[in-house]
Formats: structure tokens, sequence, C-alpha cells
């Protein structure tokens, strides 16, 4: 049995600690008690029932103790509050006693009702100064290991962090807290823990030896990177956040990278997207992917009649289905490349909004199997627009990419291609929308979860050159983006989301292993640009595009391509050997990488 694992505090034996040392006390105390009426010489007749007394008494005191929580508390934290209730129950173990005697007084008799009163004593001040010992013990160092922490913020998570950190499995001892928002509060105690104003909180590091900061607020993102940069440099090592998982828990995590980077758009029009999806058949492809299935759950959200989820991964429909509601959704597990089952799905199902967002996305990949990424990107697209056409979808939404952008990879080209199929394809009645956004924060191919997973295996975090950057974006502020570009399309259009500034990459790992506490434990590492990647992403083509009346969304410019020449081309680029030499015809601002393989 490993040792350290045996002996590490738990609730459990904490409990069982706590309750030998009160019955061993009481035996102790009770027989000193005795000793002490007597002079230490007790007459025999006097401990004929000394058991029967010790026995009822302790088991009156275990139970009293109980009901004020002394087999619950966390020795380290134990205050003038615990010893009152100590006290308290005390006064109702011998006051019960005290009846039970009253009643019972042949079976107990003779006992002096002195030792009843100096047991009274001896007990309190054994049973509190046993717990007592153990703080101050743990206050002088005698066992270390805990974390010096202070608190930021009293918002609701405040005395829930106080609860967590002082937990038996916790590292953590809370110092103090800081009013982040309210420094009006400045004195006042939570918990015991004295509250200061924000203007203190270098002298509150300095003056504790701040080891970890946890933020019991909700913070913008803007101001939570200010306050870690200042934790930063004040050399805080760890920085945490309490999440409140309702029914009165909560758990100290780190702070995940998304909370850093996230922008809320400033006119996001619930309103509209509301009356755009309000009692809507939708078509989603790619449903169980990582955007796909944001906005599934977006489009149940905002009241669609039903969903109907395109998806080609088993496992992934599974996923999705198993989250969404049951009477609400129909899953398919269909390619969009076998276009006579696709169809089968169309004239069943009669969408009156389809959503494309399958696709193969990962860029070294799809240079690897350029066919592939080719037939399924482009043909599995036209399969789903012409589709729609044809059983008079209402709308299509056709998911583009940054990537799209003066292309040098396979995987923006085929995006590119699509985006002009779908503003050239003719159509009556089905309003055709391609929105360009960049990378999104959590997907299954972004570099955060990579990035997370080196980092808990003590690295190194590979990133491929200093100077790569990328625009980002979380995924439900990107779909809730696309669903507002959507609404108030009217058949054309590309829209571009407004990505913010774009972020370099070995920041972003520099960030997070700062995070997770580990800088200067985890190394970054360089491995060179992989087949088809950029070192900048874009978003316009040119200069042409138009404001909308969000800020949060752009307008490009119309591309015109003769449908029938590019169908032809497509057919041609299907069929050829060299697949890059046609993408590039068709897409005059493809530039192949030089590492394609």
């Amino acid at each position: 049995m490993n040792l350290e694992k045996w002996l590490h505090p738990t609730a459990g034996k904490r409990f069982i600690f706590f309750l030998l040392a009160d019955i061993l006390l009481s035996l102790f105390t009770l027989y000193s008690a005795y000793l002490l009426r007597f002079n230490f010489h007790i007459p025999p007749k006097y401990l004929d029932h000394f058991w029967l007394i010790y026995t009822v008494l302790t088991a009156l005191k275990i139970a009293a103790m109980a009901w004020r929580g002394q087999y619950r508390i966390v020795w380290r934290f134990f205050g003038l509050g615990d010893v009152r209730r100590v006290l308290e129950a005390h006064i109702v173990a011998y006051g019960l006693f005290g009846i039970v005697l009253y009643f019972f007084r042949s079976d107990f008799l003779p006992f002096p009702r002195s030792v009843f009163i100096i047991d009274f004593f001896l007990s309190f001040l054994l049973l509190s100064g046993l717990r007592m010992a153990k703080r101050v013990l743990m206050e002088s160092g005698i066992r270390g290991g805990y974390k010096p922490t202070l608190i930021v913020g009293t918002g609701g998570g405040g005395p829930a962090v106080i609860k967590a950190v002082t937990q038996a499995e916790s590292a953590y001892k809370p110092e103090a807290i800081v009013a982040w928002k309210d420094p009006g509060l400045e004195g006042s105690r939570i918990e015991n823990l004295r509250i200061y104003a924000p203007d203190r909180l270098e002298e509150l590091i300095g003056r504790y030896r701040i080891h970890t900061v946890i933020v019991a607020e909700e913070l913008e993102a803007k101001e939570l990177n200010r306050l870690i940069e200042r934790l930063e440099n004040l050399g805080v090592r760890e920085i945490k956040k309490i999440r409140l998982l309702g029914e009165g828990k909560e758990r100290l995590e780190e702070i995940p990278i998304e909370e850093l980077l996230a922008r809320r758009p400033k006119d996001l029009d619930r309103e509209a997207i509301g009356a755009f999806l309000q009692g809507k058949r939708i078509l989603i492809t790619g449903a169980g992917g990582s955007i796909g299935s944001e906005i599934c759950r977006q489009c149940l959200a905002y009241g669609a009649k039903r969903l109907i989820l395109v998806e080609n991964s088993e496992y992934n429909l599974y996923r999705i289905s198993e989250e969404l509601e049951k009477d609400r959704i129909v899953p398919r597990l269909v390619s969009v490349l076998d276009r006579e089952r696709l169809e089968e799905v169309f004239k069943a199902e009669h969408p009156d909004v389809v959503i494309h967002a399958a696709a193969f996305k990962h860029v070294p990949l799809c240079e690897l199997n350029p066919d592939t990424a080719i037939e399924n990107n482009i043909l599995g697209a036209m399969n789903v627009i012409d589709l729609s056409i044809r059983y008079g979808v209402e709308k299509v939404v056709n998911i583009s990419s940054d990537k799209a952008v003066r292309p040098t990879n396979v995987m923006g080209a085929t995006k590119r291609i699509i985006e002009l199929y779908a503003q050239n394809v003719p159509n009556d009645r089905t309003e055709i929308v391609s929105v360009r956004f960049g990378n999104v924060l959590g997907s299954s191919g972004s570099v955060v979860p990579k990035f997370k997973a080196q980092i808990e295996a003590g690295g190194p975090v590979t990133v491929t050159h200093p100077e790569m950057t990328r625009y980002f974006m979380l995924i439900p502020e990107a779909c809730q983006l696309v669903l507002q570009a959507a609404a108030m399309a009217q058949g054309g259009e590309l829209f571009i989301l407004d990505m913010g500034e774009p972020v370099k990459i070995v920041d972003l790992a520099r960030k997070m292993i700062r995070l997770y506490g580990k800088e200067g434990e985890v190394d970054i590492v360089y491995t060179g640009l992989r087949p088809g990647e950029k070192l900048y992403e874009e978003l316009l083509i040119n200069d042409a595009e138009c404001k909308t009346r969000y800020e949060s969304i752009y307008v490009a410019g119309r591309s015109n391509y003769p449908i029938e020449k590019l169908r032809a081309d497509i057919r041609h680029l299907l069929e050829a050997k060299d697949k890059r030499v046609l993408l590039k015809e068709i897409v005059p601002e493809y530039t192949p990488s030089q590492r394609c393989i």
C-alpha cells in the first residue's frame, strides 16, 4: 500500500480521527475529574458505576458534537466560532446527562456532582484544545506544504471559494480577500477573512508571500487579462478560478484560455436570429462536429421546430443526438458525398433552412490527402447546394474559412471554390450565403486542446513558427454570428465575421503554460511550418468589403464566375491527376506551399 496515499487527509479519515480522539479524551477527562475530586485517592465504591457513566455521557457528547458539525471541520481552519460550537455541544450533552441522572438516579449513585462539573470543564478544554492545537501546528509550519492563497472577488463565488479551498484535500490556505469590483467593502469580513481594496493587491502578495490567486468574480476578457498580467508581474505562480457546479458544489480549476480570448459580440441581435429560426425545419450537415453541434444547440434554443442532423461519423452523430431533445431531432447517418441517400433525406424532411458545416478542415491532412479533401469539400458542398435548390429550401448557409483568402493549401482552395459556386449557381427561390471566419477555440482541430495535453504531460509544447499568428473566436460566438448573418442575408452574399486582433500562437502557448503554473517547467519547441500552412491568415481577398448594420459582420464584394465554366472546371478538377494545377486555374490567387507533399 502507498503510505503517502494512506496518510493523505480525507473527510472519512478526519471523521474517524476526531471520533476516536473524543472517545479516548472523554475517558481521560472523566477519570481525571474523579482523581481531582478525591485528591488522587478514589474510594472503590465511586468506581462501581464508572463505565456506565462514561458510556452514557460519551455517547451524548459525541451526538452533540456531531450535531454541531465538529466531525466535519477542517482542523487547520478551526477558529473561535468552532470553539463556541464545542461549548454548545457540551452544554447540551451535559444537560441531557443531568436529565438522565434525575430520572435514573439509582443506576448511577454514588456519583459526586462536583465530578460532573470538573469533567465538563476538562472535556471542553481538551476537545476544543485538540482541534485548536492542530491549527497552531499547521500555522507554525510543523506540517507545511499548503499554498498561501489570495481570493480576488467578493461576488457569488467568494464564500464558495473559501469552502472549496478549506476542504481536507485542498492544498490552499486563504489569507485575505480583495474586493475587485467593490472596494467599499474594505474592512469587512467573509468567513473570518478580511477584505481589502484592489490597491492593496501588491502589499498583500508580499506580506503573505502569496503563491496562488483564486478569481471568484466574473470578469470580462480584457479585465481578466489585465489582472493576470499584473499578478504575473508580482510573481504569483498559480492563478485559478472557482467553478460553481450547482447544488452547493464547486470546483477549483485553471482559467480556460478561451476566457482570456473571448469577445462578446457588441451587437448580437437575438431577436433577428429568433425570427429567422422560429418554427423552421433546419438541416445541418456535419451536425456532430465542433461547429455543427453548437449550431444544433443554438437552433433549438432559438425555437427551431425540427433539426435534421446529417453526419457521416456514427460516434459524432450518437453524441450530439444523446445531448439534444429527442422529439425535435432526426438523426441521419449520411455522407454528403452520397447524393442518392442525401436526396432521400431532403425528399422526406423538406427542410426550410440548410446549414452546411460538413468539411475536412485539418490543413496538413488535406495536403497529404488532396484527392479526398477536394472530393469531400467541393463535391459534397455542391450536392448540398444543388439539392437545396431542387427541393425549394428557403436559405442555404455555407460555412467557409479565412483559409479561403489567398490560399496556400488545398483546404483553403476548396473553400474558395465553394464560395464561388454559392455566389454564381442559378436559383429562383433559394437564398445562398457563405460566412467566412477564422479559427475557433476548443474545436477538434484547435491548438488549445493540443497545448493543454502537452502541458499536462510535462511538455514540450510544440509551435510551428515563432511568428505564426491566427484569428480566434469562441465556438458559441462564431455560431451566433453565423446565424445572425444568415438572418440578414438576401442571397449571394459572402459575409465575413470580425475576428478582432490576430493572436501569436507562441504567445498563446506561453499564456497557457503560465495559467497552468508551469512557467519554467514546460519548454516551447519550434517544429517548422507544416505542409500548406501560412504564417498569417487573412479574412479579405481585397478591400472591397462593406459594413453591414452590425459592427461584427462585413460583406465582401461579389465574385463573378460563369457557372457552366465553373461546373466544367470542377468536373475536370475531380478527374485530374495533378489537382493542384487545376485548383490554381479556378482560384488564381492559390499559391501551393513549397512544403506540399
